[in-house]
């Protein structure tokens, strides 16, 4: 049951950084590749203001996302001013920026050692100490996360997003300010990555910097491309099968030599799969009438 129980808390995490990338890349058209940066900035905050500091776990959540939302601020206003692939590009840039701070920055974040021992979230007098314990935890942050993501995608500025990603010139002629725009979702979408960052330190208990590579934000992008773009329910039904279809690997006693490479492969190749017949996705984007 452990076991399950600790699938279901990364399910979770997964969870919250595929439905705030589906935020940018599915609702808005921006296609981040820096995803990942952002959740080591949630993981570093909750980690450090854990060890150091002794502070609450659920106060590091909202530190980290502050952190994560002026960090975003700084790098989204330069960067927001291209776009399509060049945006793309530019986030790939952010990307090896953070990452290059993580492993340099030894006095603050240990370098490639990373963090171990990280202690398990305290609440109330309960420590959180068995997976099982701990998915209820994630799962109720993560069902805070998601209804948060689905009020914005379903408000009238969930529909001026939808309104950017077809026409940013036809937006900004109905008088709407689309740089502040692209920086608020930005903002927003990177402070909820922080969030699945805070939860998985405290999950796994060992951060470092390969934690959080570009590989890491390619997962992503590819949880929000098979489950649907702009659907977020899509991206939960993504993270739970990418995550837990290559679990079975372990279950048919495959080396992890063996297993970590197939894995890679078993992504690529259903990116493969869903771009050249299914390029909406497992579930479409909803075309519901917005509040």
């Amino acid at each position: 049951m452990d076991y399950i129980f600790y699938i279901l808390i990364l399910v979770n995490i997964y969870i919250i950084l595929a439905v705030s990338l589906n935020l940018l890349m599915g609702f808005t058209g921006l296609i981040s590749m820096a995803h990942a940066g952002f959740m080591a900035i949630g993981a570093y905050t909750t980690t450090i203001f854990l060890t150091r500091f002794g502070v609450n776990f659920l106060l590091t959540i909202p530190l980290g996302m502050a952190i994560a939302g002026m960090v975003s601020t700084l790098l989204a206003l330069p960067s927001l001013r291209v776009k399509g692939e060049h945006y793309m590009i530019a986030s790939f840039g952010l990307q090896i920026i953070l990452y290059s701070i993580l492993l340099n920055w030894v006095s603050l974040t240990n370098g490639p050692y990373g963090f171990s021992g990280i202690p398990k979230p305290h609440i109330l007098g309960y420590t959180f100490s068995t997976y099982g314990a701990y998915w209820v935890l994630a799962s109720g942050i993560t069902a805070v996360c998601v209804f948060l993501i689905w009020r914005i995608t379903r408000s009238r500025f969930g529909l001026i997003l939808k309104a950017l990603r077809e026409d940013e010139i036809a937006t900004a002629c109905l008088g709407k300010n689309v740089k502040q725009f692209k920086v608020v979702v930005f903002v927003v979408g990177s402070s909820i990555a922080a969030v699945a960052g805070s939860l998985y330190a405290t999950a796994i208990s060992f951060i470092d910097p390969f934690c959080f590579t570009v590989h890491d934000s390619i997962f992503m992008l590819a949880i929000v491309i098979i489950g649907g773009t702009g659907n977020i329910f899509g991206s939960i039904l993504g993270a739970f099968i990418l995550i837990s279809l290559p679990e079975l690997l372990k279950f048919l006693q495959v080396s992890e030599t063996i297993a970590a490479p197939l894995r890679q492969m078993i992504y690529g190749a259903l990116l493969v799969l869903f771009m050249r017949f299914r390029p909406q996705g497992i579930l479409p984007e909803y075309q519901g009438k917005r509040e």
